[in-house]
């Protein structure tokens, strides 16, 4: 296997909804402070999706019958560059338009995607992702969360965790065991909605380092859902969900996490004649602008129907490796004794996006997976 990134852009009708987004952006979060943009893509704001709902940003590359507006990934491609590099919060509506709405779109039955859908496009929907679980890490295929067969649908017994917003979401698609055991691996892997207000489920939330408490624990006890709520066919899970990561890897949010930290920086040292700064950030800026490239070239192939795992992995390693060194950036050149004694805005925005940083080489697989993928793909290991 090689890799694959054909250069590829954006369509000049896709780049004609930059002026009308930062217009809404503008609007809406000038008033926000540096500290809460830095959040960005974990900015819960429930009635900020439900206006980017009514707006029609949400959900553009679904189709008109079903709420959306019949746009490629390329279109929303440019409204959640916007989005992320003005720290605009997303987070409520953020899984299930980036990977939940698609996975049913692809994969679901007609009936869940009348019902999910539309609801997704107007903001009022918001989706969990149930991959992980507690001792296995990004290990998912030992899964051993389970589904039996029930009257009339399944009955799921055991936990998740780092579900990202499940003690805010309506909904998590879980993907569970149906058949075999945890050592059969990707066999007998199925994904199943779950409505987290259901009887037996129970949610607890995990506070991080930087005091936040977006990611969660949830529990499955004895809790029954419908046969109609199976996503796909049994037993296809595993295909499902790796065609379902390589939407969540390959986006700008592999990028722009630390985008707010980057600018406030760029302003502080552009008032001083600091050459080693300069390169520096050069370098930064240049390697961005390469994986932008590449994350683009990624983008296209979806947009054509393919499953770019392999290149989407690829993006989001190199992509979490340029957010991580963001912060280690800005406290090697604004030195240590002005980063101690600093009180404002540029002081905060650092302290936060260091410790949010530690986060990113987990989220959608740790580094560790993505490079023995990445190997594997390659043929060298």
């Amino acid at each position: 296997m090689r890799l694959d990134f054909v250069p590829s852009r954006i369509p000049d009708i896709d780049e004609a909804l930059r002026p009308r987004i930062r217009e809404f952006i503008a609007e809406r979060i000038d008033r926000y402070p540096a500290a809460q943009r830095t959040r960005t893509w974990m900015g819960f704001d429930e009635g900020f999706s439900r206006e980017m709902g009514r707006n029609g940003w949400i959900g553009l590359s679904f189709p008109t019958r079903y709420g959306g507006q019949g746009r490629g990934p390329f279109a929303r491609y440019v409204v959640v560059e916007e989005l992320l590099s003005a720290g605009a919060p997303v987070s409520a509506h953020w899984i299930a338009e980036r990977q939940s709405g698609p996975l049913l779109l692809k994969y679901g039955s007609e009936t869940q995607r009348q019902r999910y859908l539309p609801a997704i496009c107007r903001g009022e929907a918001f989706f969990g992702i149930g991959m992980s679980e507690p001792d296995s890490g990004s290990d998912l295929a030992s899964v051993r969360t389970r589904a039996r067969r029930g009257d009339g649908g399944w009955i799921v017994d055991g936990r998740k965790i780092w579900t990202t917003n499940a003690h805010r979401s309506h909904y998590l698609i879980a993907l569970l065991r149906t058949s075999g055991v945890p050592e059969d691996r990707h066999k007998g892997l199925s994904q199943i909605i779950i409505d987290l207000k259901a009887p037996g489920v129970t949610v607890r939330p995990i506070r991080d380092l930087a005091g936040d408490a977006h990611f969660n624990e949830v529990f499955f006890d004895e809790v029954f859902v419908d046969d109609d709520a199976l996503v796909g066919n049994e037993g296809d899970g595993w295909k499902q969900v790796t065609s379902e990561l390589a939407f969540e890897r390959s986006g700008p949010e592999r990028i722009l996490s630390s985008i707010v930290l980057l600018d406030m920086l760029v302003a502080r040292i552009a008032q001083r004649a600091d050459r080693a700064a300069r390169h520096d950030i050069g370098r930064v800026v240049a390697t961005m602008t390469a994986l932008r490239s590449m994350s683009l070239s990624v983008t296209a192939r979806l947009e054509q129907g393919e499953e770019p795992v392999l290149e989407a992995a690829l993006v989001k390693e190199l992509g979490t490796t340029l957010e991580q060194s963001i912060p280690e950036l800005a406290v090697r050149h604004l030195g240590d004794d002005e980063v101690a004694l600093a009180t404002d805005e540029l002081a905060r925005v650092l302290t936060d996006t260091t410790l949010l940083a530690q986060s990113f080489s987990l989220r959608g697989g740790t580094r560790e997976i993505l490079r023995g993928m990445i190997a594997r793909g390659l043929g060298l290991r």
